[in-house]
């Protein structure tokens, strides 16, 4: 796969071989760094129009003519939304090489930028049959290098997972892919598969892979001291979405190997919390399935039994991620869970709320919005918060069952959420509706798959966030 390493110590450099100094640079800084370059330097950055303005790049020519040194433009503070991320954007475009980050802007930091020049290293090449060279940052000793390259190839795994066609991606490799990554960090891993499902009462994720050539499956990972706070992590991992039979057309079908993205940012922070051992009782959920098409497929107007005890009319088959997620959910509150955390490709509702970019966050304890927004910023991996807007319960109302598994057409991502939170139990939860997937190019996020909220959610789980009190404050 691809989880090169990105990152090393001035000592892993070989002997002989040149550190290029990379400098970034805002437009108020640039007199002080053309300050510091040779007079043809300076002449050649002024001949190739750099004015620090964001994403310009020039490479400075020694006296050798071998590169010397590197200028990365920033842009003014208040325009650079990148940030230290956009370290990604110039370990895009290099090939090979060994750098250093020589100088920044003050409201950067170090680890931010290394995390950023190493998501810009990521390259997808399981299939193709030449490889580029990975460029290197070289880590000043006072940072924490296991902790950047733990960020990194986190990201890189759910990365690749989700990049993976569905021909290969299927519900057997996705559970071995989790196979993997419990081996590397001493978890134990379990499974549930195919008719069992219905033997250990997991009747929607059955019905929502009954028709696929692969099982569906309820994979199950634990780790860690079990006197630690317990979090269940929750994903969504639908290897390909048909639609079911009501079918998507061509155009929704095209990226729908992308549909397991929900698992692959559940198994990207599991990696994160196991990789720095943290003091956690960690239980990942996998909710597999393929929903395919064929004479055994589950229908519109079905009725559906859940492992929650609710029953579920099928308003919608292309609705499959709550019904997977429903009975992972509920399992997850059998273990009295400190938090449970939930990731899916759920709706196009908040792609179109809120863009490829941002994934909305829902919480049944809304006192836990702020705390984790802000270090989902601090860590340059945005989210929005969305409510839990109760009087919507009324879209999901069924005559015939205790609800639908589809709102209609308004809210679609608050209605979801709605749906989801009835298998919560009122334990404290939260939902993250994340895209997986960059339709354009930016600093750091390469055009294809990719992880969103995860290194944010593991910064504030790193700072004590399961010690923070979980019920509500009474603010009467």
């Amino acid at each position: 796969m691809t989880r090169s390493p990105a990152t090393c110590r001035p000592a892993d450099v070989p002997d002989g071989e040149t550190v290029v100094p990379v400098h970034a640079v805002r437009p108020e800084g640039l007199d002080a760094i053309r300050a510091g370059l040779t007079e043809v330097q300076s002449a050649f950055a002024e001949a190739n129009g750099f004015a620090a303005e964001p994403g310009q790049i020039v490479m400075l020519p020694g006296e050798t003519g071998k590169v010397a040194g590197v200028l990365l433009g920033c842009g003014p503070a208040d325009a650079d939304h990148d940030r230290e991320i956009r370290m990604g954007h110039l370990a895009s475009r290099l090939t090979g090489g060994h750098y250093r980050l020589a100088s920044a802007p003050s409201d950067w930091t170090d680890r931010l930028a290394a995390i950023g020049w190493g998501l810009g290293t990521y390259r997808f090449t399981r299939y193709l049959k030449e490889t580029p060279d990975v460029p290197v940052l070289v880590l000043d000793g006072d940072l924490d290098a296991r902790a950047v390259r733990d960020a990194v190839e986190a990201t890189a795994l759910g990365r690749d997972l989700i990049n993976t066609p569905a021909g290969d991606m299927g519900p057997e490799a996705l559970h071995a892919a989790a196979q993997d990554l419990a081996d590397a960090h001493g978890a134990t891993l379990s499974a549930v598969i195919g008719t069992e499902l219905l033997d250990r009462n997991y009747p929607m994720i059955h019905a929502v892979g009954r028709a696929a050539h692969e099982d569906p499956r309820l994979v199950e990972l634990e780790w860690g001291d079990p006197d630690h706070p317990r979090l269940a992590v929750v994903g969504k991992g639908i290897t390909f979405d048909t639609g079911g039979v009501n079918m998507k057309g061509a155009s929704g079908a095209r990226l729908m190997k992308k549909d397991m993205g929900g698992a692959a940012h559940a198994l990207a922070l599991s990696a994160m919390i196991m990789a720095a051992r943290l003091p956690i009782r960690l239980h990942c959920l996998l909710a597999i399935a393929e929903n395919a098409v064929s004479a055994n497929a589950y229908r519109p107007g079905d009725i559906l039994p859940s492992r929650a005890g609710l029953s579920v009319e099928i308003d919608n088959t292309d609705a499959e991620g709550r019904l997977v997620l429903g009975d992972a959910l509920a399992k997850a509150t059998e273990s009295d869970p400190v938090l449970m955390i939930d990731f899916a490709t759920l709706t196009g509702a908040a792609r179109v709320a809120l863009g490829p970019q941002l994934p909305p966050f829902f919480t049944n304890r809304p006192h836990l919005h702020d705390p984790v927004s802000r270090h989902c910023l601090g860590e340059r991996d945005p989210v929005w918060p969305m409510p839990l807007w109760q009087p919507y319960h009324s879209m999901l109302r069924s005559p015939i069952a205790d609800m639908k598994n589809s709102g209609g057409s308004f809210a679609g991502a608050v209605t979801a959420a709605l749906f989801l939170e009835k298998f919560a139990d009122d334990r404290p939860w939260m939902h993250f509706d994340v895209y997986g997937w960059n339709p354009t190019v930016r600093p750091g996020h390469p055009k294809g798959a990719d992880i969103y909220a995860v290194r944010g959610l593991f910064a504030w789980l790193a700072s004590g966030g399961l010690n923070t009190p979980m019920e509500q404050p009474d603010t009467r």
